[in-house]
């Protein structure tokens, strides 16, 4: 549950069902056909397989398969490219720290440090800003809760992590000839439904978000993912998308070149500053 739940996944029920490539059926339609077939799983776990999320365990000789583990939890980036800030456009550094138990992420761009921990949300002017007396402050950023954790929920891990734990909501169709994943999400991000769309290889290609509260426009984003390898200075075998567009309400508000990745389950904390939870209680 996006926010709140752990989303350290065990997933016993889709190593369960064999793995079949989750290309689009009925290639060339225009409209989106609902598939009929328990496809969610299986959709899921073909995706997660792309992005090298899932390792497998053996027990002794006899080769006994224990449940697939998602093996990404904490991660971080380093990129470059453009940010754009009130419909100016800026050359910046881009870099992200980030953990899915619990949901938090750091993102450094255009001369700010952007933090989201669960149902907390504020701005650093330094790393650790406001932790300790004489080292930065922390300021409240409640207003940008919502948006900052859309940002981490709609990375291509994110975005299987979630719809894993959407259940039966989430569905399966076909549009263009691509299979789409959607589902809403839940906790803080409820109200919010994500459309995934992906590639022939099973990556996750473009994720699109739309809110039921049309005043909520900051939920109204797109972001496209492409050239996926391993960025790793360290292989890891977890892909990651190398370029990253993004748009919100239709405007340009990102296009980072990705340069390299740590997916090693870097050692990551994201603790909330006193200040900012005194601000949140009120």
């Amino acid at each position: 549950m996006p926010g709140k739940a752990p989303m350290m996944l065990m997933l016993a029920t889709v190593a369960a069902i064999a793995c079949q490539p989750a290309h689009a059926q009925n290639g060339g339609a225009t409209a989106a056909a609902q598939s009929d077939s328990p496809e969610p799983a299986k959709t899921l776990r073909a995706a997660a397989e792309a992005l090298g999320m899932l390792r497998w365990s053996d027990i002794g000789t006899a080769t006994i398969h224990l449940p697939a583990i998602d093996v990404v939890n904490t991660m971080e980036l380093w990129g470059n490219g453009t940010a754009y800030v009130s419909g100016q456009a800026f050359k910046t550094e881009y870099r992200v720290s980030l953990a899915y138990n619990p949901a938090a992420m750091r993102v450094e761009v255009a001369h700010t440090i952007q933090v989201v921990r669960d149902a907390y949300a504020w701005d650093e002017s330094e790393l650790g800003g406001g932790l300790v007396p004489g080292k930065g402050t922390a300021t409240p950023a409640a207003a940008m809760l919502k948006s900052r954790l859309l940002q981490l929920w709609t990375l291509p891990y994110g975005v299987v992590k979630a719809g894993l734990s959407a259940g039966d909501k989430t569905k399966i169709s076909t549009e263009n000839g691509a299979t789409v994943i959607t589902f809403p999400f839940s906790g803080e991000l409820a109200g919010v439904t994500v459309k995934a769309t992906l590639n022939p290889r099973n990556e996750i290609a473009k994720v699109e978000t739309r809110a039921d509260n049309p005043a909520l426009g900051e939920m109204l984003t797109e972001t496209e993912y492409s050239d996926y390898a391993d960025h790793g200075e360290i292989l890891t075998d977890i892909k990651s998308p190398g370029h990253i567009v993004q748009r919100q309400r239709g405007r340009p508000v990102l296009d980072i070149q990705v340069k390299m990745v740590d997916a090693n389950n870097p050692y990551l904390v994201f603790p909330v500053p006193d200040n900012i939870k005194k601000a949140s209680a009120r």
